[in-house]
């Protein structure tokens, strides 16, 4: 194994198993960790085996394999094999009813949820959703987030960020600064805020800084007009030293897919351009070889500041397994008992 730092990136893979030239490609660029979609999740002992082959590539037994893995719309173990898990959005509307229930409940799911994940040697559903979900935010959010109110936002946050913690997994608060605004999809466009920077101190802004202690967070794409108007938060130096400064944000910090059409310009741009304004660590999961050989060639070794704080989060995993059925069949009688679809 080399005494050279892993690459400051994440990839994609295409499938269910590594093939010669991912393998090779892997094991000569070194990249942190593995994004893993759908596409390459199909039963419990295959999942292992991609990851088990991901890290014998890398020559790292502890290098990092995340999902997306909310509830809801956004959970990648789908396919009727593994339970699913109830949106946010779901534990939010209970919370506003009852919000000792709501918060055991949420409690409850997220020891399945991860704990499920440790099972399946995969080290993060990059979860809780922080954004604030208006009225006219754009539906990318809507069910994802736990509502539009930042004090419940961030005590429903903090028992996922805190129950992840205790079964091993590491949360991830996202997507920070906030999307809490956003009228068109990162996905496809870039969203564009012209808020003040004093409305989103008082509004978008708290979740984050009230969950400044998670040791992971992901970056939005998205311009502050009255912050950075010429670069998406993912991309600006500005926005990083607001996360970093204003809203003393000191964990992780791991861009949203750079493949997002929110970005302009050539996969070496992007990912030089998050890893130049500050963040630690650029994603570009998409998973086909020529974007991966690109987006490592662009990436930099992670630098000392870096494996410090990716140090910092490793420590703080707990050992907690919980019985992934019972305890889903617990949340779900929870949900019944409250007469919440």
């Amino acid at each position: 194994m080399s005494s050279t730092p892993p690459l400051a990136l994440f990839v994609g893979v295409a499938g269910l198993r590594l093939t010669a030239d991912e393998a090779a490609f892997l094991r000569d660029a070194n990249p942190l960790g593995l994004f893993l979609f759908r596409r390459n999740l199909e039963e419990p002992e295959q999942t292992r085996w991609l990851t088990a082959e991901f890290r014998e590539a890398v020559g790292r037994a502890d290098a990092p394999v995340f999902i997306d893995q909310e509830g809801g719309r956004v959970q990648r173990l789908d396919n009727g094999r593994w339970p699913s898990f109830r949106s946010l959005g779901a534990f939010g509307a209970l919370a506003r009813r009852d919000l000792e229930l709501g918060k055991r409940a949420l409690r409850l799911s997220t020891q399945a949820m991860g704990s499920l994940m440790a099972e399946l040697t995969i080290d993060s559903g990059t979860t809780p959703v922080i954004d604030l979900a208006r009225r006219d935010t754009h539906d990318v959010i809507g069910q994802r987030a736990f509502g539009d109110d930042p004090d419940l936002v961030a005590v429903m946050g903090r028992e996922i960020v805190d129950g992840m913690l205790e079964v091993g997994e590491l949360p991830v608060i996202k997507h920070i600064p906030g999307y809490g605004r956003v009228a068109v999809d990162p996905h496809f466009d870039c969203p564009v805020v012209d808020a003040t920077l004093e409305d989103l101190r008082g509004s978008d802004f708290r979740p984050f800084v009230a969950l400044r202690d998670c040791p992971w967070a992901m970056v939005a794409h998205l311009i502050f007009t009255q912050i950075d108007p010429e670069r998406a938060a993912s991309v600006s130096p500005v926005l990083c030293r607001l996360i970093r400064d204003e809203l003393g944000y000191d964990g992780v910090l791991i861009t949203d897919c750079l493949s997002m059409e929110a970005l302009e310009g050539s996969v070496a741009s992007r990912v030089g351009g998050a890893l130049a304004a500050g963040y630690d660590i650029a994603l570009y999961s998409k998973g086909d070889m020529p974007a991966n050989i690109e987006a490592a060639g662009a990436a930099r070794p992670l630098g000392a500041a870096s494996l410090a704080r990716i140090a910092r989060a490793e420590a703080r995993r707990g050992a907690l397994r919980v019985d992934v059925p019972a305890v889903h069949a617990e949340v779900e009688r929870i949900f019944r008992e409250s007469g919440i679809a």
